[in-house]
């Protein structure tokens, strides 16, 4: 029977299918062979944002992609607390039901958040870190100085807008906010952005940005002992941001990352994964080839 089981797995694992591991938090789907790669997307965004990176990476890596509930038409779980905490304790589950050894945690933006926040508060589950464009504050990047007081005022604004939206102001917004100057070149990358947000539950979405904007995980950083590789956009902002600009938000807001390595694209908005993903894949190459003790600060 154990064998039977174990079969099961490694056929589920091989032919990239939703596994039965799946949490009330997150659905998984699972691709490739080799060491393991979870990988977690942003906000209101499906896994399938992942997909170009899951072809270049499943020859080598086993990639566990998240998709939360609520989010990119997969139906919303009806629980209580925090919803972003409850995405963290269950991805720690599910590393542990698995027996994952160490995986690569990959994430963007939100999941990106999400991949600091695990790493943090279960340190010794993890392999290294790759955050793709994501800030351990976001609002230090909206209201630089900005204090935890700050962040949690915002956040009290973004839930009362959100619980007064009714179905059309929630699309009119999503339709609104990505556009080809902030979150991808692509109008087709756009459309699709769009339509993830529109398939998202509205109280899912207002509940995980409502969190992020009052979260701020820098006095937890020191904790996490992995190498990590953080991604920085700054193009599509342009010309409220430069390069310069990025380096030194990110610099500042990742100093208590010991050995965190900055990468800075002058190309890619926002969804680099899908605006550049060749450099993506070739930095990320680089840096998972790179011994732990070799590891750098500084971009190159």
């Amino acid at each position: 029977m154990k064998f039977i089981t174990r079969l099961s797995l490694v056929l589920a694992f091989a032919v990239g299918t939703s596994f039965a591991a799946d949490s009330a938090a997150f659905q998984v789907k699972v691709t490739g062979h080799g060491q393991p790669m979870i990988l977690i997307p942003g906000l209101a965004c499906p896994g399938a944002v992942w997909d170009s990176t899951v072809a270049h990476f499943s020859d080598r890596y086993e990639c566990h992609v998240i998709t939360l509930a609520g989010f990119g038409g997969v139906p919303a779980h009806a629980a209580t607390g925090p919803f972003l905490d409850r995405v963290r304790e269950e991805l720690a589950g599910y590393i542990g039901r698995l027996k994952l050894d160490h995986p690569i945690v990959v994430g963007h933006s939100l999941g990106g958040y999400l991949a600091l926040d695990l790493a943090a508060n279960h340190p010794g589950i993890t392999g290294r870190l790759v955050i793709v464009d994501s800030l351990p504050f976001l609002m230090g990047i909206m209201r630089p100085g900005a204090t935890a007081a700050d962040a949690k005022q915002a956040a009290a604004g973004v839930a009362t807008s959100f619980a007064q939206m009714n179905a059309e102001s929630y699309a009119q917004m999503i339709r609104g906010g990505p556009n080809g100057s902030t979150m991808a070149a692509s109008s087709a990358d756009v459309d699709r952005i769009i339509a993830w947000g529109l398939a998202s539950d509205p109280t899912v979405v207002g509940r995980a940005i409502t969190e992020l904007y009052s979260a701020d995980l820098r006095p937890e950083l020191p904790q996490i002992k992995v190498p990590t590789l953080v991604f920085a956009a700054w193009i599509g902002y342009a010309p409220y941001s430069n390069h310069q600009f990025a380096a030194q938000i990110y610099g500042d807001q990742y100093a208590g990352l010991k050995g965190a390595r900055l990468e800075i694209t002058d190309t890619a908005r926002h969804f680099i994964m899908l605006d550049d993903p060749q450099w993506m894949f070739s930095k990320i190459e680089k840096f998972l080839a790179t011994p732990e003790s070799k590891t750098v600060s500084s971009t190159e």
